[in-house]
Order: C-alpha cells, then sequence, then structure tokens
C-alpha cells in the first residue's frame, strides 16, 4: 500500500510570512502523497476585529454566531486557503483548496447547545475517503480549510485538528498514513519553557496520567486525543512536532 502524510499546521504558522514559507518549503519536499490540513484563527480574529465583530472564546473554542461563520468562511476558505495553494503552485505542487462542502468530502452536524451553545460549528459524521483518495491518486494535493457543512446547505466551522484526524482514519483503507501535528512547539514538553523537555512517546495510559498531573492542559489535550484515536482507527504514525521539524523524526510519537 502506497503511502501518504497529512499535516496539519496550526494559525500562527500559516498567518506568518516566514514561518509559512518555511513550512511550505518542507512540505514540498515530502516525496509521495501528501495532504495539508491548516487552521488560520488568529487572521479571522483580526479580519472580525476590523469588521466591528466580536470575538467569543470559551475555553479556547471560537463561538461562531452568523457574523462569525461568514468571516471564516472568507478566511479559512478563502485568504488562508487560497495563498496556501498559490505558493504551493509557484513550488510545483498541484495543490487544489478543499472545504468539507467540496465534493462533499467532510459532512457535520451543528454541535448541540449545551452546556455551551458554540453557533455555527460542526462536528464531524463522514469523511469520504474514497472521494479524497481519488484526487490524490490523480496527483492532486489537497489544501483543506477547518470548514464542513450538514448536508443542508449550511456551512460549519470546525476544528481544524478533528479534521486531520478525520481524514486520516477515513483514508487508512487506501494509504498508509503518516499524520503529522505541526506548530510552534517542539513537541509535548514535560515544561513548556523548555524546549529540551520534549516527551519522546505518549500512549493513551501515559495521555491519563499526564492530563491528571495538569502537564498535559488546555489545547492540547483534543490534540492527543485526536491522535489516540487515529492510532487506535489504523492510522500507522502520528508524530507532534515544531513546524520546522515535519522532514524529520523529531517531537513526540504518540504509540498505542
Amino acid at each position: 500500500m502506497e503511502k501518504l502524510t497529512i499535516i496539519k499546521v496550526g494559525g500562527k504558522i500559516v498567518e506568518e510570512k516566514q514561518s509559512l514559507e518555511q513550512l511550505l518549503d518542507s512540505f514540498a519536499a515530502i516525496q509521495g502523497n501528501k495532504l495539508l490540513v491548516h487552521g488560520g484563527g488568529r487572521s479571522a480574529t483580526q479580519i472580525a476585529a476590523q469588521l466591528g465583530i466580536e470575538t467569543q472564546m470559551v475555553d479556547g473554542r471560537r463561538v461562531t454566531d452568523e457574523a462569525m461563520l461568514k468571516v471564516v468562511t472568507m478566511v479559512y476558505g478563502g485568504l488562508v486557503n487560497k495563498n496556501i495553494v498559490a505558493q504551493l503552485q509557484a513550488r510545483h505542487i498541484n495543490a487544489m483548496g478543499l472545504t468539507g462542502a467540496d465534493l462533499n468530502v467532510i459532512q457535520s452536524h451543528k454541535r448541540l447547545p449545551n452546556p455551551i451553545d458554540f453557533g455555527f460549528v460542526g462536528d464531524v459524521d463522514k469523511v469520504n475517503g474514497k472521494q479524497l483518495a481519488n484526487l490524490i491518486s490523480t496527483g492532486i494535493v489537497p489544501i483543506m480549510a477547518p470548514l464542513t457543512h450538514d448536508c443542508e446547505g449550511h456551512l460549519l466551522n470546525t476544528n481544524a485538528d478533528t479534521i486531520a484526524g478525520e481524514v486520516a482514519k477515513a483514508l487508512t483503507p487506501y494509504y498508509n498514513i503518516r499524520l503529522i501535528f505541526c506548530f510552534e512547539m517542539a513537541g509535548v514538553m514535560q515544561d513548556v519553557n523548555d524546549e529540551q523537555s520534549v516527551i519522546p512517546h505518549i500512549n493513551a495510559t501515559d495521555f491519563k496520567r499526564l492530563v491528571d498531573n495538569g502537564t498535559i492542559q488546555g489545547g492540547m489535550i483534543p490534540k492527543i486525543q485526536n491522535a489516540i484515536d487515529a492510532i487506535d482507527a489504523g492510522v500507522e504514525e502520528v508524530i507532534i512536532t515544531k513546524a520546522s521539524a515535519i522532514d524529520c523524526n523529531k517531537g513526540t510519537k504518540i504509540t498505542k
């Protein structure tokens, strides 16, 4: 079975010119099949402020009312996504930007309003792995924005880590998957202020212990849960690492 590398990159990396260019150079150099999932939250917050739209966050997650849905659609599906696509084309990578609505690749449902009403936020129901695999088999490199749809005409803001994990799981029948979550840190660290304290391996038992003792907290919790779920579903390898290290084996490996 052929290999497929899936890179998920956080918003801060794609929103700064130098870090984005470095990432795209490394991504373009990856041999074989590949796919990129991106965020863009900081840009959405900035554009919303320019439009006079207030950003509401609960536990690090964006509340997406109708006005904010318009902003994230413009920013994620337009500004950030097409900038990445254009820059990859300049690197001779035949990239194609997608939201979950395009080709019906990701269907979601609107998250229930209890205990918190996050508005137009989607939880993934189904990823059309066959459709994505068909695209990839023609040499296209999908660039996926964190937007999905509910099959009733509504777009939904959807967590990019979740999209990366669900896409990886849906593509396991077609490829041996290597999933890399990359951001501005060197991996999962014992001490967030010490890059030498990267934890090299984490399994489900380690994860529970590290959450209980406070080493892993905040947005890192769902990121690692997505990674563990992906491994359990048959994804061959999951790594959490720095964006500048996607071409090597540095960082934290999630294991059975």
